[in-house]
């Protein structure tokens, strides 16, 4: 991966945010492009003096590729159906049982799982696609996606102005950009999952019950 990760960190320095745009909407679709190497070196690059652009442009441009990208697999899986998904998923790293318990789990949180999701490495990546097949509403869909990734990207962006402050030369080493980033992280993921977990068991404390029917329920029947 070592020769793509430069190639796509080129493409930021020489794209700007078109840049951005364009690999944000790769992550967020079946293409394994780490956010790690997108946000965080174009808000390292946003700091320098001759910079062409902005820590909250970056956050925008971020924004907005997840979203497209997000949206392009949404509409894939809802068109393609269950079928083809059965069919193609385990080319995707999608065995037909994890769509079933993926399609389960939208239609029990939807947008809360969505918004979620985009906090989390490898599932981010996929959410879309249980969307789509599980035809969650489009506009709570959008909303969770925006705002989801929308924070995401503050995050990677701040750290990467963190860790770029720290090391002006990091760039030069996308292994340790990652690495920096991924490790600077760990405490927002743990925060995330925590997050999700209690909500999760929320809605299973305040699910409804259902109760047998009594005894003279049973004899006017």
């Amino acid at each position: 991966m070592h020769e793509w990760i430069l190639e796509w960190m080129q493409w930021v320095t020489d794209w700007g945010y078109w840049g951005v745009i364009a690999l944000m909407a790769m992550e967020s679709s079946i293409i394994p492009v780490p956010s790690e190497i997108v946000v965080p070196p174009a808000a390292i690059l946003a700091t320098l003096p001759d910079a062409q652009m902005s820590f909250w442009g970056v956050v925008l441009a971020g924004t907005v590729g997840s979203y497209i990208g997000s949206v392009v697999m949404y509409y894939c899986a809802l068109w393609a159906g269950r079928p083809f998904v059965y069919r193609f998923g385990k080319y995707l790293f999608m065995p037909r049982h994890k769509v079933e318990k993926a399609e389960d789990f939208m239609r029990r949180y939807a947008a809360s799982g969505i918004f979620f999701a985009r906090f989390l490495p490898v599932i981010r990546h996929l959410i879309s696609i249980p969307a789509g097949m599980a035809k969650v509403n489009f506009l709570h869909f959008s909303i969770a996606t925006t705002v989801g990734s929308a924070l995401w990207c503050m995050v990677l962006a701040w750290f990467g102005y963190k860790v770029g402050r720290d090391n002006p030369n990091i760039l030069n080493s996308p292994e340790e950009l990652i690495a920096a980033i991924k490790a600077e992280s760990h405490l927002i993921v743990l925060g995330i999952v925590l997050l999700a977990v209690l909500y999760a068991t929320m809605k299973y404390m305040t699910r409804e019950k259902k109760t047998a029917p009594s005894g003279e329920e049973k004899e006017a029947e």
